[in-house]
């Protein structure tokens, strides 16, 4: 497929971040997305090229707002049709802030990013921008159940877990992306228990 840019000059548009955002992070989420992408019937050349360029304004406030925009100036040369459906993919990708994807592309966008942080990788994330910003470990996951959420480095992968990564499941748009979903929450469901077991002594 003739995408508008390949992996490697997307590459050379993303710059720092930490490890659970890195450009590794873009590839993860192509690849979901090509693989939901083939299975629900989308377009592939709006779908592939829109993940590629998601996360390229990552560093900016309503980095889904300025990425879109960035994305349209990228593509000038492309039809405007295209343009504007990538561009919805990539504004709509951030399920925590709007607008809400209208497309079944931007739908697969957003789950294809969801995906990557739940199961392993999103455990290894949770840690690694918890080790980025100085936080603890662990709290008691019967204590993060009970007790106000808190902030700063007070804030472990358990609350992260608690209160963001174990809904996400629950939030996906696609038969494809629900059905890859249950192993990886029902993993991280795992994970976290014995986490917390292991961390009181328990096992």
């Amino acid at each position: 497929m003739n995408l508008p840019i390949t992996v490697e000059e997307a590459r050379r548009l993303y710059t720092g971040g930490d490890a659970a955002h890195a450009f590794d992070h873009v590839l993860r989420v192509y690849r979901l997305a090509r693989r939901i992408g083939e299975a629900e019937g989308a377009d592939m050349r709006v779908l592939l090229t829109a993940a590629l360029l998601h996360d390229i304004a990552r560093h900016e406030p309503d980095h889904h707002l300025r990425g879109a925009e960035a994305a349209r100036r990228l593509l000038a040369g492309e039809p405007p049709a295209f343009v504007d459906a990538v561009a919805h993919c990539i504004e709509a990708h951030r399920f925590r802030a709007g607008p809400d994807p209208q497309t079944l592309e931007a739908r697969i966008l957003q789950d294809a990013d969801k995906l990557d942080a739940i199961g392993a990788v999103g455990v290894a994330r949770a840690f690694a921008h918890a080790g980025h910003h100085g936080h603890r470990l662990w709290a008691p996951l019967r204590q993060v159940a009970r007790d106000p959420r808190p902030e700063g480095e007070d804030y472990t992968p358990v609350h992260e877990y608690w209160y963001k990564l174990r809904h996400l499941a629950d939030m996906l748009h696609t038969e494809t992306a629900r059905a890859i979903a249950r192993e990886r929450h029902a993993f991280m469901d795992r994970f976290f228990a014995q986490f917390d077991m292991e961390c009181q002594g328990e096992l």
